[in-house]
């Protein structure tokens, strides 16, 4: 539901709504503690995307897609793709496009799934950003 909520803001198109459902429903699967191929099948299967391509047969025909219908899919192969938090992240960049966004959703399906952001990257971070967002954060995570 609440992953509805939020797509409607942003995506308001029912294949918005759809990945944010997926995103949302991989990151409830890692939360109980499924194994990558448990993630994969489930989502292959309730929402029918295709994540059997490698991160090398997807990077030539990424470049900026708009649709989450292929978008999606990908962000989270970069996830099942990945070794470490680090690592799917790296993996969501490569891919091309519109990176951040990529790699933020990558990231938050591997930040559960790894036990968190690495200290090394988080400390990184924190260290670059003004104290008004240092502070916000803080609040946000209280």
């Amino acid at each position: 539901m609440y992953a509805e909520i939020s797509a409607v803001l942003t995506h308001n198109h029912p294949v918005g709504i759809k990945g944010a459902h997926a995103i949302a429903s991989a990151i409830f699967i890692v939360r109980y503690g499924h194994s990558r191929n448990e993630i994969k099948g489930f989502i292959q299967a309730r929402y029918r995307y295709n994540l059997e391509r490698t991160l090398e047969e997807i990077r030539p025909g990424h470049m900026n897609v708009e649709s989450r219908q292929k978008s999606v899919p990908e962000e989270i192969t970069a996830f099942l793709l990945s070794e470490n938090f680090e690592d799917a992240v790296r993996n969501a960049v490569s891919l091309g496009g519109d990176s951040d966004t990529i790699a933020a959703i990558t990231g938050s399906i591997a930040d559960v799934f790894y036990g968190g952001v690495p200290a090394y990257i988080s400390d990184e971070t924190f260290a670059r950003l003004e104290e008004d967002l240092v502070e916000a954060i803080g609040a946000w995570n209280a």
